[in-house]
């Protein structure tokens, strides 16, 4: 049994005359052989690895570990997230570098993270991580954090 599936989208001449032929591509659009490659990765995702369980597991144990942090540390605020990606809220105003500034210093100390909206640190690891490779971030950033200078 082959599935075909189709994708559209629809707007006005406003905002279709924007994008030109070839200035627009998508990994899993346009076509059944490409429509049948997503479906198979989403199986791969659910079903197979496993993934999503996962990054439920992982990304709680992430959250745990940065509240604990967060009790230790004035530095952060707060934690939120759902799954493997999450934000670390940094205890200054959004105008301040110290998100920027915290960042640089995971990135010499072995992990990149992006700052966003001026105090807040996204962390966003790939699905396919391991609760030993989650722990080693989490040791660089409790480490980072604590010998962090504003």
């Amino acid at each position: 049994m082959v599935l075909i599936r189709f994708q559209a989208v629809l707007a006005d001449d406003e905002i279709m005359k924007v994008i030109k032929p070839g200035q627009h591509g998508s990994t899993f659009g346009g076509n059944p052989v490409a429509a049948a490659v997503g479906i198979a990765a989403l199986e791969v995702v659910r079903n197979d690895e496993k993934l999503a369980q996962n990054a439920r597991k992982l990304g709680k144990l992430f959250r745990d570990e940065m509240t604990k942090l967060a009790g230790e540390c004035s530095l952060i605020k707060s934690v939120r997230g759902r799954g493997l990606l999450n934000a670390v809220l940094i205890n200054d105003t959004p105008e301040s570098s110290t998100a920027w500034d915290l960042c640089v210093a995971l990135k010499d100390n072995g992990l990149l993270a992006k700052p966003t909206h001026g105090n807040i640190i996204r962390f966003a690891p790939p699905l396919v991580m391991t609760e030993q490779q989650l722990m080693e971030c989490v040791s660089i950033i409790r480490r980072t954090v604590i010998d962090f200078k504003n």
